[in-house]
Protein backbone atom coordinates (compact mmCIF):
# COMPACT_ATOMS: atom_id res chain seq x y z
CA UNK A 1 0.00 0.00 0.00
CA UNK A 2 1.22 3.69 -0.31
CA UNK A 3 1.34 4.68 2.88
CA UNK A 4 3.98 1.91 3.23
CA UNK A 5 5.95 2.96 0.70
CA UNK A 6 5.90 6.84 2.00
CA UNK A 7 6.92 6.17 5.39
CA UNK A 8 9.67 7.94 6.27
CA UNK A 9 10.91 9.75 9.74
CA UNK A 10 12.18 12.64 10.51
CA UNK A 11 12.90 15.15 13.70
CA UNK A 12 10.10 17.09 14.76
CA UNK A 13 9.58 20.71 16.25
CA UNK A 14 8.28 22.73 19.39
CA UNK A 15 5.28 22.59 20.42
CA UNK A 16 2.73 23.79 22.93
CA UNK A 17 1.85 21.08 25.78
CA UNK A 18 -0.86 23.27 27.61
CA UNK A 19 -2.83 24.19 24.37
CA UNK A 20 -1.92 21.44 22.23
CA UNK A 21 -0.72 23.53 19.93
CA UNK A 22 2.35 23.36 17.90
CA UNK A 23 4.61 25.30 15.31
CA UNK A 24 6.11 23.75 12.48
CA UNK A 25 9.45 24.26 13.17
CA UNK A 26 12.32 24.90 15.76
CA UNK A 27 13.60 21.90 18.36
CA UNK A 28 14.29 22.69 21.50
CA UNK A 29 12.99 26.18 23.18
CA UNK A 30 15.54 29.35 23.75
CA UNK A 31 15.43 33.00 24.57
CA UNK A 32 17.73 33.31 21.32
CA UNK A 33 15.70 35.14 18.57
CA UNK A 34 17.79 36.45 15.87
CA UNK A 35 18.87 34.49 12.58
CA UNK A 36 22.67 33.80 11.41
CA UNK A 37 25.04 31.30 9.79
CA UNK A 38 25.53 28.02 11.98
CA UNK A 39 29.35 27.46 12.00
CA UNK A 40 28.76 23.88 11.92
CA UNK A 41 31.58 21.02 12.80
CA UNK A 42 30.16 18.45 10.22
CA UNK A 43 32.10 17.01 7.10
CA UNK A 44 29.25 18.41 4.61
CA UNK A 45 29.04 21.81 5.64
CA UNK A 46 32.80 22.49 5.11
CA UNK A 47 32.03 20.67 2.04
CA UNK A 48 29.41 23.21 0.70
CA UNK A 49 31.49 26.32 2.16
CA UNK A 50 29.44 27.73 5.03
CA UNK A 51 29.74 31.36 3.84
CA UNK A 52 27.69 29.84 0.76
CA UNK A 53 25.08 27.56 2.11
CA UNK A 54 21.77 28.40 0.81
CA UNK A 55 20.18 28.28 4.32
CA UNK A 56 21.01 29.85 8.08
CA UNK A 57 19.57 28.69 11.32
CA UNK A 58 16.87 30.87 12.51
CA UNK A 59 16.20 31.10 16.98
CA UNK A 60 13.56 32.16 18.69
CA UNK A 61 12.00 31.47 22.03
CA UNK A 62 8.99 29.86 20.82
CA UNK A 63 10.43 27.79 17.74
CA UNK A 64 13.87 26.75 18.92
CA UNK A 65 16.30 26.00 15.92
CA UNK A 66 15.05 25.93 12.15
CA UNK A 67 16.36 26.37 9.15
CA UNK A 68 15.26 29.39 6.46
CA UNK A 69 16.46 29.97 2.68
CA UNK A 70 19.56 32.52 2.83
CA UNK A 71 18.76 33.36 -0.49
CA UNK A 72 15.92 32.58 -3.33
CA UNK A 73 15.90 29.11 -4.15
CA UNK A 74 14.61 26.98 -7.15
CA UNK A 75 12.76 23.79 -7.31
CA UNK A 76 15.74 21.12 -7.78
CA UNK A 77 18.19 23.39 -5.95
CA UNK A 78 20.21 21.11 -3.36
CA UNK A 79 20.10 23.17 0.08
CA UNK A 80 21.46 19.97 2.42
CA UNK A 81 24.21 17.34 1.13
CA UNK A 82 24.75 15.34 4.73
CA UNK A 83 27.08 12.57 5.39
CA UNK A 84 25.82 9.92 8.11
CA UNK A 85 26.74 10.41 11.68
CA UNK A 86 25.55 7.22 12.14
CA UNK A 87 23.29 4.45 10.79
CA UNK A 88 21.68 0.72 11.62
CA UNK A 89 19.14 -1.41 11.15
CA UNK A 90 15.66 -0.15 10.89
CA UNK A 91 13.58 -1.19 13.72
CA UNK A 92 11.56 -4.16 12.22
CA UNK A 93 14.00 -5.14 9.88
CA UNK A 94 14.93 -8.35 11.03
CA UNK A 95 17.95 -10.31 10.36
CA UNK A 96 20.14 -8.30 7.72
CA UNK A 97 23.60 -7.83 6.55
CA UNK A 98 25.36 -5.09 9.68
CA UNK A 99 27.37 -3.45 7.04
CA UNK A 100 24.81 -3.16 4.08
CA UNK A 101 21.50 -3.91 5.67
CA UNK A 102 20.47 -6.26 2.98
CA UNK A 103 18.43 -9.26 4.05
CA UNK A 104 20.11 -12.58 5.20
CA UNK A 105 18.86 -15.63 6.58
CA UNK A 106 19.71 -17.63 9.98
CA UNK A 107 21.64 -20.84 8.26
CA UNK A 108 24.59 -22.62 8.53
CA UNK A 109 26.09 -21.29 5.71
CA UNK A 110 25.37 -17.86 5.90
CA UNK A 111 28.29 -15.99 6.00
CA UNK A 112 29.77 -14.64 9.37
CA UNK A 113 31.75 -11.72 10.78
CA UNK A 114 35.56 -13.52 11.24
CA UNK A 115 35.69 -11.76 14.55
CA UNK A 116 32.57 -11.19 16.35
CA UNK A 117 30.36 -14.10 14.45
CA UNK A 118 27.29 -11.79 13.53
CA UNK A 119 25.91 -12.60 9.97
CA UNK A 120 26.69 -10.66 6.80
CA UNK A 121 25.64 -10.62 3.43
CA UNK A 122 29.64 -11.30 2.92
CA UNK A 123 33.12 -11.03 4.39
CA UNK A 124 34.53 -9.55 0.86
CA UNK A 125 32.49 -8.15 -0.88
CA UNK A 126 30.19 -6.29 1.49
CA UNK A 127 30.32 -2.31 1.35
CA UNK A 128 30.00 -2.01 4.88
CA UNK A 129 32.18 -4.67 6.61
CA UNK A 130 34.85 -3.24 8.52
CA UNK A 131 34.04 0.54 7.51
CA UNK A 132 33.03 3.70 9.98
CA UNK A 133 29.48 3.51 9.34
CA UNK A 134 28.74 -0.20 8.85
CA UNK A 135 29.99 -2.77 11.18
CA UNK A 136 33.34 -1.02 12.16
CA UNK A 137 36.31 -2.68 13.89
CA UNK A 138 35.27 -1.31 17.41
CA UNK A 139 31.17 -2.44 16.97
CA UNK A 140 33.34 -5.86 16.29
CA UNK A 141 35.38 -6.65 19.17
CA UNK A 142 32.81 -4.79 21.78
CA UNK A 143 29.91 -7.81 20.35
CA UNK A 144 33.13 -10.42 20.04
CA UNK A 145 33.85 -9.34 23.51
CA UNK A 146 30.57 -9.95 25.06
CA UNK A 147 29.73 -12.95 22.94
CA UNK A 148 26.30 -10.83 21.72
CA UNK A 149 26.24 -13.16 18.86
CA UNK A 150 25.50 -16.29 20.71
CA UNK A 151 21.83 -14.13 21.59
CA UNK A 152 21.00 -14.34 17.97
CA UNK A 153 20.84 -18.63 18.35
CA UNK A 154 19.07 -18.35 21.32
CA UNK A 155 15.99 -16.07 19.43
CA UNK A 156 12.97 -17.85 20.08
CA UNK A 157 10.59 -15.64 17.46
CA UNK A 158 10.72 -12.86 14.72
CA UNK A 159 9.91 -10.38 17.12
CA UNK A 160 12.66 -11.20 19.52
CA UNK A 161 15.18 -11.01 16.60
CA UNK A 162 14.09 -7.30 15.25
CA UNK A 163 14.57 -6.41 18.77
CA UNK A 164 18.02 -7.35 18.95
CA UNK A 165 18.73 -5.52 15.51
CA UNK A 166 16.72 -2.93 17.19
CA UNK A 167 19.43 -2.28 19.40
CA UNK A 168 22.10 -2.19 17.07
CA UNK A 169 21.70 1.77 16.25
CA UNK A 170 21.14 2.82 19.74
CA UNK A 171 24.65 0.55 20.31
CA UNK A 172 26.54 2.68 17.92
CA UNK A 173 25.54 6.01 18.96
CA UNK A 174 26.77 5.27 22.25
CA UNK A 175 30.32 4.08 20.72
CA UNK A 176 30.81 7.48 19.68
CA UNK A 177 30.87 8.68 23.39
CA UNK A 178 34.59 7.31 23.38
CA UNK A 179 35.84 6.74 19.81
CA UNK A 180 34.87 9.72 18.01
CA UNK A 181 34.01 12.93 20.63
CA UNK A 182 33.57 15.22 17.54
CA UNK A 183 30.48 12.90 16.29
CA UNK A 184 28.88 12.74 19.96
CA UNK A 185 28.94 16.41 20.32
CA UNK A 186 27.13 16.87 17.28
CA UNK A 187 24.13 14.43 18.59
CA UNK A 188 24.15 15.64 22.23
CA UNK A 189 23.01 18.74 20.39
CA UNK A 190 20.06 16.77 18.67
CA UNK A 191 16.91 16.75 20.75
CA UNK A 192 16.01 13.65 22.77
CA UNK A 193 13.06 14.94 24.67
CA UNK A 194 13.48 12.80 27.49
CA UNK A 195 11.03 14.93 29.85
CA UNK A 196 8.03 14.47 27.77
CA UNK A 197 9.04 10.44 26.76
CA UNK A 198 9.22 9.91 30.97
CA UNK A 199 5.38 10.82 30.76
CA UNK A 200 4.69 7.73 28.55
CA UNK A 201 4.76 4.79 29.83
CA UNK A 202 3.84 2.73 26.88
CA UNK A 203 6.83 4.19 25.10
CA UNK A 204 9.77 4.76 28.22
CA UNK A 205 9.12 1.16 29.41
CA UNK A 206 9.51 -0.56 26.19
CA UNK A 207 12.61 0.98 25.50
CA UNK A 208 13.89 0.16 29.10
CA UNK A 209 12.95 -3.93 28.77
CA UNK A 210 13.99 -3.67 24.56
CA UNK A 211 17.06 -1.44 24.73
CA UNK A 212 18.31 -0.30 28.09
CA UNK A 213 17.79 -3.73 29.78
CA UNK A 214 19.63 -5.48 26.92
CA UNK A 215 22.35 -3.73 26.50
CA UNK A 216 23.06 -3.12 29.96
CA UNK A 217 22.51 -6.56 31.59
CA UNK A 218 22.12 -9.11 28.45
CA UNK A 219 25.15 -7.81 26.27
CA UNK A 220 27.30 -6.25 29.95
CA UNK A 221 27.75 -2.91 28.57
CA UNK A 222 27.81 -1.67 32.38
CA UNK A 223 29.65 1.44 30.97
CA UNK A 224 26.75 2.90 29.70
CA UNK A 225 23.92 4.64 31.78
CA UNK A 226 20.24 4.04 31.94
CA UNK A 227 19.96 7.79 31.32
CA UNK A 228 22.23 8.14 28.58
CA UNK A 229 20.83 5.18 26.56
CA UNK A 230 17.11 6.59 27.35
CA UNK A 231 18.59 9.68 26.05
CA UNK A 232 20.09 8.04 22.82
CA UNK A 233 16.42 6.21 22.37
CA UNK A 234 15.05 9.65 22.50
CA UNK A 235 17.58 11.28 19.60
CA UNK A 236 16.95 7.98 17.30
CA UNK A 237 13.39 8.40 17.60
CA UNK A 238 13.06 12.19 17.06
CA UNK A 239 15.53 12.49 14.33
CA UNK A 240 16.26 9.71 12.21
CA UNK A 241 15.82 9.24 8.81
CA UNK A 242 14.79 5.72 7.19
CA UNK A 243 17.18 5.04 4.08
CA UNK A 244 17.84 2.46 1.90
CA UNK A 245 16.87 1.05 -1.61
CA UNK A 246 14.84 -1.73 -2.63
CA UNK A 247 15.79 -4.63 0.18
CA UNK A 248 18.15 -2.73 1.79
CA UNK A 249 16.75 -0.77 4.83
CA UNK A 250 18.01 1.77 7.56
CA UNK A 251 17.64 4.19 9.85
CA UNK A 252 20.42 6.85 9.88
CA UNK A 253 21.39 10.11 11.40
CA UNK A 254 22.10 13.36 9.99
CA UNK A 255 24.53 16.45 11.13
CA UNK A 256 22.47 18.97 9.52
CA UNK A 257 19.45 17.57 8.28
CA UNK A 258 17.82 17.28 11.74
CA UNK A 259 17.14 20.96 12.23
CA UNK A 260 14.97 21.17 9.09
CA UNK A 261 10.93 21.93 10.18
CA UNK A 262 7.66 19.92 9.56
CA UNK A 263 5.29 21.22 7.48
CA UNK A 264 2.47 18.82 6.27
CA UNK A 265 2.95 20.15 2.75
CA UNK A 266 6.77 20.30 2.62
CA UNK A 267 8.81 22.40 -0.02
CA UNK A 268 11.47 19.98 -0.22
CA UNK A 269 12.19 15.94 -1.10
CA UNK A 270 15.38 14.07 0.03
CA UNK A 271 17.45 11.21 -1.61
CA UNK A 272 20.33 9.27 0.12
CA UNK A 273 22.89 7.48 -1.80
CA UNK A 274 22.59 3.89 -1.69
CA UNK A 275 25.62 2.82 -0.68
CA UNK A 276 27.08 5.75 1.15
CA UNK A 277 23.40 6.83 2.23
CA UNK A 278 24.42 10.24 1.77
CA UNK A 279 21.38 12.41 2.08
CA UNK A 280 20.79 15.30 -0.40
CA UNK A 281 17.78 17.66 0.36
CA UNK A 282 16.50 19.18 -2.65
CA UNK A 283 13.41 22.15 -2.73
CA UNK A 284 10.51 20.76 -4.74
CA UNK A 285 8.99 24.00 -5.24
CA UNK A 286 10.42 28.08 -4.99
CA UNK A 287 11.48 29.14 -1.55
CA UNK A 288 12.00 32.73 -1.63
CA UNK A 289 14.99 34.18 0.55
CA UNK A 290 13.49 33.80 4.68
CA UNK A 291 10.81 31.72 4.27
CA UNK A 292 11.19 28.20 6.96
CA UNK A 293 12.71 25.20 4.81
CA UNK A 294 10.39 22.11 5.72
CA UNK A 295 10.27 18.36 5.19
CA UNK A 296 7.27 16.52 6.46
CA UNK A 297 8.01 13.57 9.12
CA UNK A 298 4.39 12.39 8.11
CA UNK A 299 2.92 10.08 5.72
CA UNK A 300 1.79 12.70 3.42
CA UNK A 301 -1.01 11.08 1.66
CA UNK A 302 -2.57 10.46 4.94
CA UNK A 303 -5.64 12.14 6.34
CA UNK A 304 -5.63 15.30 9.37
CA UNK A 305 -6.97 12.79 12.57
CA UNK A 306 -4.38 10.06 11.33
CA UNK A 307 -1.46 12.03 10.38
CA UNK A 308 -1.92 14.37 13.94
CA UNK A 309 -2.30 10.97 15.86
CA UNK A 310 0.78 9.46 14.16
CA UNK A 311 2.81 12.67 14.49
CA UNK A 312 2.23 12.85 18.37
CA UNK A 313 3.27 9.63 19.34
CA UNK A 314 6.08 9.48 17.34
CA UNK A 315 7.52 12.71 17.47
CA UNK A 316 5.58 14.00 20.54
CA UNK A 317 3.43 17.35 19.51
CA UNK A 318 0.46 18.67 17.71
CA UNK A 319 0.67 19.39 14.30
CA UNK A 320 -0.86 22.93 13.32
CA UNK A 321 0.28 23.71 9.92
CA UNK A 322 -1.76 25.35 7.63
CA UNK A 323 -2.71 22.06 5.97
CA UNK A 324 -3.72 20.30 9.21
CA UNK A 325 -6.26 23.82 10.19
CA UNK A 326 -7.85 23.64 6.76
CA UNK A 327 -10.55 21.05 7.06
CA UNK A 328 -10.23 20.36 2.91
CA UNK A 329 -6.69 19.60 3.24
CA UNK A 330 -6.17 22.27 0.17
CA UNK A 331 -9.61 20.75 -0.98
CA UNK A 332 -8.40 17.81 -2.00
CA UNK A 333 -10.98 16.14 1.12
CA UNK A 334 -8.07 13.34 2.14
CA UNK A 335 -9.94 12.76 5.19
CA UNK A 336 -13.47 12.90 3.85
CA UNK A 337 -16.30 10.60 4.01
CA UNK A 338 -19.47 10.19 2.02
CA UNK A 339 -22.72 11.33 4.00
CA UNK A 340 -24.71 8.16 4.61
CA UNK A 341 -27.42 10.31 5.11
CA UNK A 342 -28.32 12.57 2.18
CA UNK A 343 -25.73 11.09 -0.23
CA UNK A 344 -24.64 13.85 -1.84
CA UNK A 345 -22.79 15.74 1.03
CA UNK A 346 -19.28 15.26 2.15
CA UNK A 347 -18.46 14.53 5.69
CA UNK A 348 -15.73 16.58 7.32
CA UNK A 349 -14.09 17.64 10.51
CA UNK A 350 -15.51 20.67 12.69
CA UNK A 351 -12.29 21.51 14.20
CA UNK A 352 -9.39 19.98 12.52
CA UNK A 353 -7.29 20.69 15.65
CA UNK A 354 -9.20 19.15 17.87
CA UNK A 355 -9.10 15.08 17.65
CA UNK A 356 -12.19 14.38 19.89
CA UNK A 357 -14.52 17.43 17.74
CA UNK A 358 -17.35 15.98 15.71
CA UNK A 359 -17.17 15.16 12.02
CA UNK A 360 -20.77 17.06 10.19
CA UNK A 361 -21.76 16.80 6.68
CA UNK A 362 -21.45 19.87 4.27
CA UNK A 363 -24.74 19.19 3.29
CA UNK A 364 -27.18 17.96 6.24
CA UNK A 365 -27.83 17.81 9.66
CA UNK A 366 -25.68 14.38 9.48
CA UNK A 367 -22.97 13.94 12.27
CA UNK A 368 -20.29 11.74 13.79
CA UNK A 369 -18.19 11.57 16.52
CA UNK A 370 -14.12 11.59 15.82
CA UNK A 371 -14.25 7.98 17.80
CA UNK A 372 -17.01 6.52 15.67
CA UNK A 373 -14.09 7.95 12.42
CA UNK A 374 -11.66 6.28 14.24
CA UNK A 375 -13.12 3.33 14.47
CA UNK A 376 -14.20 3.50 10.74
CA UNK A 377 -11.24 4.22 9.64
CA UNK A 378 -9.27 1.92 11.25
CA UNK A 379 -11.63 -0.79 10.21
CA UNK A 380 -11.28 -0.10 6.90
CA UNK A 381 -7.07 0.12 6.81
CA UNK A 382 -6.86 -3.06 8.39
CA UNK A 383 -9.04 -4.57 5.32
CA UNK A 384 -7.16 -2.85 3.10
CA UNK A 385 -3.58 -3.96 4.45
CA UNK A 386 -5.31 -7.57 4.19
CA UNK A 387 -5.08 -7.28 0.05
CA UNK A 388 -3.29 -8.82 -2.25
CA UNK A 389 -1.48 -5.56 -3.40
CA UNK A 390 -0.45 -7.54 -6.58
CA UNK A 391 -4.30 -8.10 -7.46
CA UNK A 392 -6.40 -5.63 -9.42
CA UNK A 393 -9.64 -7.92 -8.71
CA UNK A 394 -9.18 -7.38 -4.94
CA UNK A 395 -8.33 -3.88 -5.05
CA UNK A 396 -10.91 -2.73 -8.04
CA UNK A 397 -13.18 -4.74 -5.36
CA UNK A 398 -12.45 -2.59 -2.24
CA UNK A 399 -12.83 0.89 -4.14
CA UNK A 400 -16.10 -0.69 -5.61
CA UNK A 401 -16.93 -1.82 -1.55
CA UNK A 402 -16.80 1.70 -0.40
CA UNK A 403 -16.99 4.10 -3.01
CA UNK A 404 -20.32 5.31 -1.26
CA UNK A 405 -18.33 5.42 1.58
CA UNK A 406 -15.45 7.53 1.05
CA UNK A 407 -14.60 10.24 -0.78
CA UNK A 408 -13.43 9.93 -4.17
CA UNK A 409 -10.30 11.60 -2.78
CA UNK A 410 -9.97 9.89 0.42
CA UNK A 411 -6.70 8.86 1.18
CA UNK A 412 -7.56 5.14 1.47
CA UNK A 413 -9.26 5.34 -2.42
CA UNK A 414 -5.94 7.47 -3.26
CA UNK A 415 -3.76 4.58 -1.66
CA UNK A 416 -5.49 1.44 -3.52
CA UNK A 417 -5.72 4.02 -7.09
CA UNK A 418 -1.85 4.61 -7.02
CA UNK A 419 -0.67 1.01 -6.35
CA UNK A 420 -3.80 0.13 -9.18
CA UNK A 421 -2.24 3.05 -11.54
CA UNK A 422 1.24 0.97 -11.45
CA UNK A 423 -0.87 -2.56 -11.39
CA UNK A 424 -2.24 -2.08 -14.97
CA UNK A 425 0.55 -2.18 -17.35
CA UNK A 426 2.82 -3.85 -15.64
CA UNK A 427 1.53 -7.30 -14.29
CA UNK A 428 0.05 -10.56 -16.15
CA UNK A 429 -2.83 -10.44 -17.66
CA UNK A 430 -2.24 -6.53 -17.53
CA UNK A 431 0.64 -5.80 -19.32
CA UNK A 432 0.39 -1.87 -21.46
CA UNK A 433 0.11 -3.50 -25.24
CA UNK A 434 -2.40 -5.84 -24.12
CA UNK A 435 -4.82 -3.45 -21.87
CA UNK A 436 -8.45 -2.79 -23.44
CA UNK A 437 -9.72 0.16 -24.38
CA UNK A 438 -11.72 0.12 -20.69
CA UNK A 439 -8.57 -0.62 -18.73
CA UNK A 440 -6.46 2.53 -20.41
CA UNK A 441 -9.21 4.51 -19.79
CA UNK A 442 -9.85 2.92 -16.22
CA UNK A 443 -5.59 3.52 -15.44
CA UNK A 444 -5.61 6.95 -17.23
CA UNK A 445 -8.61 8.38 -14.81
CA UNK A 446 -6.71 6.59 -11.80
CA UNK A 447 -4.11 8.26 -12.73
CA UNK A 448 -5.61 11.54 -12.80
CA UNK A 449 -7.24 11.18 -9.38
CA UNK A 450 -3.80 10.41 -7.48
CA UNK A 451 -2.01 13.06 -9.37
CA UNK A 452 -4.66 15.53 -8.35
CA UNK A 453 -4.00 15.38 -4.64
CA UNK A 454 -0.40 15.15 -4.95
CA UNK A 455 -0.09 18.34 -6.98
CA UNK A 456 -2.07 20.13 -3.61
CA UNK A 457 0.31 18.11 -1.61
CA UNK A 458 2.79 17.57 -3.06
CA UNK A 459 3.96 19.65 -4.98
CA UNK A 460 6.53 20.74 -7.78
CA UNK A 461 9.26 18.76 -7.83
CA UNK A 462 8.14 15.44 -5.52
CA UNK A 463 9.29 12.18 -6.80
CA UNK A 464 5.36 11.02 -6.03
CA UNK A 465 4.87 13.86 -8.55
CA UNK A 466 7.45 12.07 -11.08
CA UNK A 467 6.24 8.69 -10.79
CA UNK A 468 2.44 9.55 -10.86
CA UNK A 469 3.12 11.70 -14.75
CA UNK A 470 5.36 8.34 -15.61
CA UNK A 471 2.43 6.28 -15.43
CA UNK A 472 0.15 8.33 -16.52
CA UNK A 473 2.01 8.85 -20.08
CA UNK A 474 1.21 5.53 -21.45
CA UNK A 475 -2.32 5.35 -21.34
CA UNK A 476 -2.74 8.78 -23.03
CA UNK A 477 -0.41 8.17 -25.69
CA UNK A 478 -1.84 4.49 -26.37
CA UNK A 479 -5.41 5.72 -26.85
CA UNK A 480 -4.60 8.57 -28.83
CA UNK A 481 -2.49 6.69 -31.10
CA UNK A 482 -5.08 3.73 -31.23
CA UNK A 483 -8.06 6.36 -31.98
CA UNK A 484 -5.69 7.98 -34.32
CA UNK A 485 -5.26 4.74 -36.40
CA UNK A 486 -9.17 3.90 -36.47
CA UNK A 487 -9.22 7.52 -37.74
CA UNK A 488 -11.18 8.08 -34.96
CA UNK A 489 -9.47 11.47 -34.29
CA UNK A 490 -7.85 14.03 -36.72
CA UNK A 491 -4.08 14.49 -36.75
CA UNK A 492 -4.56 17.72 -34.58
CA UNK A 493 -6.42 16.20 -32.22
CA UNK A 494 -3.34 13.53 -32.08
CA UNK A 495 -0.96 16.34 -31.63
CA UNK A 496 -3.14 17.58 -28.55
CA UNK A 497 -2.89 14.85 -27.05
CA UNK A 498 0.70 14.01 -27.49
CA UNK A 499 2.14 17.49 -26.41
CA UNK A 500 0.09 16.74 -22.75
CA UNK A 501 2.45 12.88 -22.58
CA UNK A 502 5.44 15.19 -23.85
CA UNK A 503 4.71 17.61 -20.73
CA UNK A 504 4.51 14.67 -18.67
CA UNK A 505 7.73 12.72 -19.66
CA UNK A 506 9.46 15.68 -19.76
CA UNK A 507 8.57 16.86 -16.30
CA UNK A 508 8.90 13.10 -14.90
CA UNK A 509 12.41 12.66 -16.43
CA UNK A 510 13.27 15.82 -14.47
CA UNK A 511 11.94 14.80 -11.17
CA UNK A 512 13.44 11.36 -11.14
CA UNK A 513 16.47 11.97 -12.92
CA UNK A 514 17.92 13.41 -9.56
CA UNK A 515 16.75 9.64 -7.91
CA UNK A 516 20.43 7.98 -6.77
CA UNK A 517 22.06 5.38 -9.04
CA UNK A 518 20.18 1.97 -8.97
CA UNK A 519 17.09 2.79 -7.92
CA UNK A 520 13.49 2.20 -9.79
CA UNK A 521 12.87 6.14 -10.23
CA UNK A 522 16.28 6.33 -12.05
CA UNK A 523 14.88 3.57 -14.10
CA UNK A 524 12.10 5.32 -14.44
CA UNK A 525 14.04 8.51 -15.82
CA UNK A 526 15.87 7.20 -18.03
CA UNK A 527 12.93 5.27 -19.30
CA UNK A 528 11.08 8.48 -20.19
CA UNK A 529 13.91 10.01 -21.60
CA UNK A 530 14.02 7.16 -24.48
CA UNK A 531 10.21 7.72 -24.84
CA UNK A 532 10.99 11.49 -24.99
CA UNK A 533 13.35 11.32 -27.69
CA UNK A 534 10.76 9.06 -29.86
CA UNK A 535 7.73 10.99 -29.52
CA UNK A 536 9.80 14.37 -30.58
CA UNK A 537 10.27 12.09 -33.78
CA UNK A 538 6.53 11.24 -33.87
CA UNK A 539 5.87 15.06 -33.24
CA UNK A 540 7.77 16.22 -36.48
CA UNK A 541 6.02 13.66 -38.53
CA UNK A 542 2.51 14.81 -37.44
CA UNK A 543 3.90 18.63 -37.57
CA UNK A 544 4.96 18.03 -41.75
Amino acid sequence: MLLKKLSKHHKHRNYDRNNNTASTSGDSGTEISSIGSWESSSDSDKKNNNINLPYTIAFSATMGRYLVASRDLKPGDVIIQDQTLTIGPATDSGMVCLGCYTPTVQASRTPKCLGCGWPLCSTTKCSGYRQKFGHSSAECSLLRKNRVADALERCKSQVEMKQIYECILPLRCLLMRDTDPKRWAILMDMESHNVVRKKIPVLWNRNQEVVVNRLRDDWGLKQFTEEEIHTICGIIEVNCFEVGHNESRARALYPSAFLLAHDCRPNTTHTDHPVTHELHIRATTPIPRGDTITLTYAYTLQGTLKRREHLHEGKFFWCCCERCTDPTEFETYSSALACPKCTKGIVLATQPLDQTAPWKCRGCSYTVTAKSMNVLVDRIFEEQESLDVNSVEELEGFLDKYRNVLHPNHYLSISAKYSLCQLYGKFEGYLIGDLSPKDLQVKESYCRDVLSVVDHLEPGMSRLRGVIMYELHAPIMIQATRQYENKEINAEELRKRLMEVYHLLKDSEAILAIEPEGSQEQTMAWAAKFALQRLKKSLMKINK
